[in-house]
């Protein structure tokens, strides 16, 4: 074999990579290398330990109920912490609970819708989850007449989060007048059909607070994203659940 033959089988046999071309190739792996710790390893940990922090709601109701088994307002708000903490955070917010129903509390609404009084604690009617009504209900007066009123109602779900924090479903709406019920003929507040200008508006009162450690949403919450309360009061939503969880300590 000839030299120059020698040397072609050589060229063949261990081809020169030149350094550019070694260059690129060393770029191309190290992506790819980069894509499959990314892909295979650093989101799924990061999806578990997001999933691990944040409790599912896929098993909970989406709508209330009323007292005669007619669906009621949609759940949209959600709190993670004790029941004292869920009372201080609403009062530093500039909540007020509810009164109960009753002949009383029926009676001082009346008088006060009518004379256009204000009535910081002016009950609320009976929603139900779970079997149960409301396990605790807040209102933020409008002006001086009870007509209209911010309102949430909460309900103790029996679950805890990790840090064996209780999880609480509510349901906010705004009261925008006073009316027959579609449905029943009673008196009762008809609710504004936006129940998410309600839901923003309760959690921008609770993150001033400063007393939420976090607060994040559920997308896809629902998947109707309208219909009618027992009232007969049409109501949408973009499906979001609004979830906030109190500090452990509220200074």
């Amino acid at each position: 074999m000839t030299d120059d033959a020698a040397k072609i089988a050589e060229a063949i046999e261990h081809p020169i990579v030149r350094p550019k071309r070694r260059r690129w190739m060393y770029i191309i792996l190290t992506i790819a290398v980069l894509y499959l710790l990314a892909a295979y390893v650093v989101v799924p940990m990061a999806w578990k330990f997001y999933a691990h922090r944040h409790p599912s709601f896929d098993d909970n109701p989406r709508i209330t109920t009323t007292g005669d088994h007619h669906p009621g307002d949609p759940l949209n708000v959600s709190l993670i912490g004790t029941e004292d903490q869920i009372k201080t955070i609403m009062q530093a917010a500039k909540w007020f609970p509810a009164a109960k129903l009753g002949i009383r509390s029926d009676l001082k609404i009346g008088v006060d819708t009518v004379l256009s009084h204000p009535d910081d604690e002016a009950p609320v009617s009976n929603l139900f989850l779970y079997g149960r009504k409301e396990d605790l209900a807040y209102e933020m007066p409008v002006g001086d007449n009870p007509r209209q009123r911010h309102h949430v109602r909460f309900w103790k779900t029996g679950n805890d989060d990790e840090d064996g924090q209780p999880i609480w479903m509510g349901s906010a709406s705004y009261d925008e007048r006073v009316g027959l019920s579609h449905t029943t003929g009673q008196i009762t507040h008809h609710i504004a059909p936006d129940v998410d200008t309600e839901r923003d508006h309760l959690f921008d009162n609770l993150k001033q607070t400063g007393d939420l450690s976090e607060n994040y949403a559920v997308d896809g919450f629902h998947k109707e994203l309208e219909g009618r309360n027992g009232g007969g009061d049409p109501w949408h939503t973009d499906g979001k659940l609004f979830v906030g969880v109190i500090k452990a300590v509220l200074e």
